[in-house]
């Protein structure tokens, strides 16, 4: 891509507050390059063009960035369903400072992510294999992230199942969401009183290129049920809140 080509990139993080060093743009400039040369062996993303990648996947992913000022060097952050990275690397990137943990299903993509991560010499990544709904409930990985960032993976209903199980209280979901983000936090209500979640704020992102877009920030107020996550697929098929036969509702009680 060339660094003299990183002119969407640069002054879309300076829009944000960033401003990026020689290093972190050699970086990004890397990322591109890998990722482009992985999805023409797998489909990794059907985002390819230089340009798209700079919004689309580099500064979509920074714009979490700035709900993430308040929280300490060396805070855990988990990536739930990070598929080729986003939003974790691009905010390991600007953040170098938080410890991140990538979580993905899909073999490949974690094979990706290892070459990534060799690739780019990022240090305090783990890549973890496996479905957010059985990976919450090890221990090791239960309420233990202040902050858990998700994004393009679930409608927001299925994905709260998804990552508010991983969250500490006291900490933060964060997930970039564009389209009727009104809608989808209005059908999300049943699942943040369940899950133990409360909507902090729907923030605007304010760039070109990325209009329509929002961060939705959860905030942790109170213990996860043990019996959330559901097992893997029940989330998808049966949202919290959902109507089902009878009227009831996905959580066991009558819907009105």
């Amino acid at each position: 891509m060339g660094l003299m080509v990183l002119k969407l990139l640069t002054e879309g993080s300076s829009q944000l507050g960033y401003t990026l060093s020689p290093q972190q743009l050699r970086l990004f400039e890397l990322y591109a390059q890998v990722l482009s040369y992985w999805s023409v062996r797998m489909n990794l993303t059907a985002i390819t063009d230089p340009e798209e990648v700079q919004v689309k996947h580099f500064l979509d992913s920074i714009a979490i960035a700035t709900v993430l000022n308040g929280v300490p060097p060396e805070s855990r952050v988990i990536d739930v369903g990070t598929g080729a990275g986003f939003p974790g690397v691009p905010l390991k990137v600007i953040r170098p400072d938080l410890r991140l943990v990538l979580l993905e299903s899909i073999a490949k993509k974690v094979t990706f992510l290892h070459h990534l991560l060799a690739h780019l010499g990022l240090d305090g990544v783990e890549v973890v294999m496996g479905r957010a709904e059985d990976v919450a409930r090890d221990l090791a990985f239960r309420e233990q992230f202040p902050v858990v960032v998700s994004r393009a993976v679930a409608p927001l209903p299925v994905l709260l199942e998804l990552t508010v199980p991983f969250c500490r209280l006291g900490g933060m979901i964060v997930a970039p969401k564009s389209g009727d983000v009104i809608k989808e936090i209005d059908l999300a209500r049943p699942a943040l009183e369940v899950l133990g979640g409360q909507l902090k704020e729907a923030r605007k992102v304010e760039l070109a290129g990325l209009e329509g877009h929002v961060l939705v920030v959860v905030s942790k107020v109170a213990s996860t049920p043990p019996q959330y996550p559901r097992r893997a697929g029940m989330p998808s098929k049966r949202p919290i809140g959902e109507r089902g036969p009878g009227g009831r509702s996905s959580t066991g009680v009558a819907s009105v």
